[in-house]
């Protein structure tokens, strides 16, 4: 198979000496924050002091990332593009770093860090070191859109860039490791999901420098017409840029990014003259040794083009001489005093490249997406809400419901906000948004299908995954979304909400990062509503996952019927730099509060409901407590049951939308007062809540109040199977007899006066379970329960 490096020079010899200029300047650099502290330019001698204590930080990767950086300079240059650079390798950190302040971006968000001696110097002290940035991509470094921690999700990231962004080319590189990861893989599936005419270009370079920390890398090792089978089965057509030899290497790149930059033009051109047909893009695969250009052996053992090259290639230069020796060589052998002037400076000939402004990767406003969000032009939720006159007397489907008030957000705002979710939209009753748009899909359509279209803003893939990087790269270039997905299933992106989390936490505290659209998660088909799926999917614990991270970020919302379901959706579409998680049934559910009721209640997070309590202007006998419309519905039926069995108890209902108000205000930002707290759950009185997920969440939010130990939670408890709703509730004793139960066992006294009441009710939950079993269904009391 012929390879770009077969092709005719590209470049001249000027420009081949400016594109290698500026690539040694970056590898120089990046290898000087690795090591040293200081002697930034090798004005003396290298010495021990000069070596960091700590040597921290990873090479292997750096040579190549600074390669690809240069190149898609010059294209830019050349051709005037809006182009993002997405950093697969996790570790890119010194390559980022040191292109982004050899263009001037750097320097302009951190002064500090000048391009000049002084500046060099803090460059390279700052890097992996105590008070300084991390050794990956982070929102420290200007240009970048996501962590660089955890590998798997640069290319789901660029694509997410990419939608509506018609003029935009996102260069995404993936390096060798990452590739043989499941979101990656899945990702490459993104390309069948762009269109042409409306979305912008992504550009995958895949870099195989042959080697992960340890291992050989699959793509690197397997024949190369295997590897030009699999992504061409994967839709894209590949280009090849092999060798190590550097003038051969920019003279094939220069030639291979031309021919790509055409095809990509082309492409868009003939889609939007109304050429139809699924394109086949480009992808570039970028073979190149590992530690390109560092020392080649150490200590007698190959290093440049092994694994060994991965992090620190010489590990001893405190320690041994010969290190410290072969350090300063390979360190010279860059030439810096032909690349920065006595001052510390870039000479001309290695910025002469580097475009100017907002050209700049680093300076690109769509990685620093705050800077082009624009509100949306949201409806107002009450024009959508339902009519309550009394509470219970009516019931609707909440997500279905709301799914028509995204239909009017799509009619509003047709160009920056998209729904994802897996292959569920329709499951999860928020189709009423295909009467304005359709599903994304670019691939063939058959006569039986419906809903898809390439214009189409509801994006369906069966990856989580993919649908959690599409929308991160969708915010984090300044638009809006919504990822719909099945709660059980959400634990699939545990690890990818994790990073954005981390994200957002450093990007609030980055006075030049801009405020982004709030990721939005809406659970549904939730673990007490699997009637026909049963156990596996039965798992509220996302909740969990996320309430243990970063409180100024992360908020979670529980919202018990349909007109709080539209408030809070309205709320975190408006909300900026968190992670929303609603949880909210989309089987029928009872109406509790009307749309202004539901507003204000919203508002406050959480409060007492007073038409479902027994003597409101009494200290209760005991506060029953509820969080999620299934236990919402439990606690007001164990209260109707305590109104009529023993009215003489003063029971206070209280509802909970915003889980993180139960956390006290020196923890959480919506956290209560302890003073609040007392007011509405007492300071001393039993207090039985029923939860939507494991109950054990509770009492970690609550456990420094003062009446915690009156707190008896009931909650999901690993407890299901294929069953009736109300099945399993009394699997996992949050049933309304259960309730009422505990408020028998753990009201003082209450007990000895109340055993006929307690035995009613372990007798209702004894004739459901031979109910079940005969009819199939729930008993007639509980399935036509109504508020009264």
């Amino acid at each position: 198979m012929s390879t770009a490096t077969e092709t005719a020079a590209a470049l001249t010899e000027s420009e081949l000496n400016e594109v290698d200029a500026l690539w040694r300047a970056a590898n120089y650099l990046a290898a000087g924050q690795i090591y040293l502290l200081d002697n930034p330019l090798l004005t003396e001698p290298l010495r021990r002091e000069h070596i960091k204590p700590r040597l921290l930080g990873h090479w292997g990767t750096s040579p190549g990332l600074n390669f690809l950086y240069a190149h898609l300079n010059r294209l830019i240059s050349r051709h005037d593009l809006d182009m993002m650079f997405v950093t697969g390798p996790g570790h890119g950190g010194p390559a980022l770093l040191a292109n982004t302040w050899l263009e001037g971006s750097y320097p302009e968000v951190k002064p500090e860090v000048t391009q000049d001696f002084e500046g060099l110097r803090t460059l390279f002290r700052q890097f992996s070191f105590p008070g300084g940035v991390p050794s990956h991509v982070a929102p420290e470094v200007p240009g970048s859109i996501h962590e660089g921690g955890e590998l798997g999700y640069s290319l789901a990231h660029a694509f997410g860039a990419a939608f509506d962004n018609p003029g935009l080319i996102v260069a995404c590189v993936i390096g060798d490791g990452e590739a043989e990861t499941g979101p990656l893989a899945t990702s490459w599936h993104a390309g069948k999901f762009l269109d042409p005419v409306h979305d912008g270009a992504v550009l995958p370079i895949l870099h195989l420098n042959g080697y992960k920390i340890a291992n050989p890398a699959v793509l690197a090792r397997i024949p190369e017409h295997e590897l030009d089978e699999l992504l061409r089965g994967y839709g894209y057509a590949p280009y090849y840029v092999t060798g190590h030899e550097p003038g051969l290497m920019h003279q094939a790149m220069a030639a291979t990014l031309d021919d790509v930059y055409a095809e990509i033009r082309r492409i868009q051109e003939q889609a939007r003259e109304g050429v139809s047909g699924r394109p086949r893009w480009p992808v570039i695969v970028l073979r190149s040794p590992k530690g390109w250009t560092g020392p080649s052996v150490v200590d007698g053992k190959q290093v440049e083009g092994t694994w060994r090259a991965h992090q620190v290639p010489l590990p001893e230069v405190r320690e041994n001489p010969e290190h410290l020796r072969e350090l300063e060589r390979w360190l010279r052998s860059y030439r810096p005093e032909e690349l920065f002037d006595s001052e510390g400076r870039p000479r001309p000939a290695v910025t002469a490249v580097i475009p100017r402004g907002q050209r700049r990767m680093g300076a690109n406003p769509h990685a620093n997406g705050g800077l082009l969000l624009r509100p949306l032009l949201l409806p107002d939720p009450a024009a959508h809400g339902v009519p309550v006159p009394r509470p219970g007397t009516s019931s609707d489907e909440p997500t279905r419901v709301l799914g028509r008030y995204l239909k009017d957000v799509f009619a509003r705002d047709g160009k920056t906000f998209r729904l994802f979710g897996p292959d569920e939209t329709a499951s999860n009753r928020l189709d009423a948004v295909y009467d304005v748009t359709a599903k994304a899909w670019q691939a063939a359509i058959e006569p039986v299908d419906e809903h898809l279209a390439g214009d189409g803003r509801v994006m369906e893939v069966l990856s989580e995954q993919l649908c959690q990087g599409w929308l991160e790269g969708y915010l984090l270039t300044g638009r809006h979304g919504l990822f719909s997905c099945y709660e059980a299933f959400a634990h699939i992106v545990d690890s990818m909400v994790n990073q954005h989390i981390k994200w957002l936490r450093v990007h609030r505290q980055i006075p030049w990062r801009r405020p982004i659209a709030s990721l939005n998660y809406l659970l549904t088909s939730h673990v007490w509503r699997q009637d026909h799926n049963g156990f596996t999917h039965q798992d509220p614990g996302f909740i969990d996952h996320v309430a243990n991270k970063s409180s100024e970020v992360v908020r979670v919302y529980l919202p018990p019927d349909t007109n709080t379901l539209l408030s809070v959706a309205d709320h975190c579409l408006r909300s900026r730099d968190y992670v929303n998680v609603i949880v909210a049934g989309k089987n029928a559910t009872p109406n509790w509060l009307d749309p202004e009721q539901a507003a204000l209640h919203c508002a406050r997070g959480a409060g007492m409901w007073e038409w479902a309590s027994t003597y409101p202007d009494r200290e209760p006998d005991v506060v029953l407590g509820c969080a999620g419309d299934a236990p919402t519905m439990e606690v007001l039926a164990a209260a109707s049951l305590l109104r009529g069995y023993l009215p003489e108890l003063a029971v206070r209902v209280v509802n909970v939308v915003d889980l993180m108000r139960l956390q006290p205000d020196t923890e959480h930002p919506h956290g209560m007062s302890d003073r609040e707290f007392d007011a509405l759950f007492t300071a001393d009185r039993p207090v039985i809540f029923a939860y939507h997920g494991y109950p054990w969440l509770i009492h970690r939010l609550a456990y420094r109040r003062h009446n915690h130990a009156e707190f008896h939670v009931r909650g999901y408890k690993e407890r299901g199977t294929t069953t009736t709703p109300f099945d399993m509730l009394v699997l996992n004793d949050m049933d309304r007899y259960q309730l009422v139960i505990d408020v028998i066992d753990r009201v003082p006294d209450l007990a000895r006066r109340a055993g006929a009441v307690r035995q009613a009710m372990s007798e209702a939950r004894e004739r459901h379970h031979r109910w079940i079993r005969e009819h199939g269904e729930d008993m007639p009391e509980v399935r036509n329960w109504t508020w009264a």
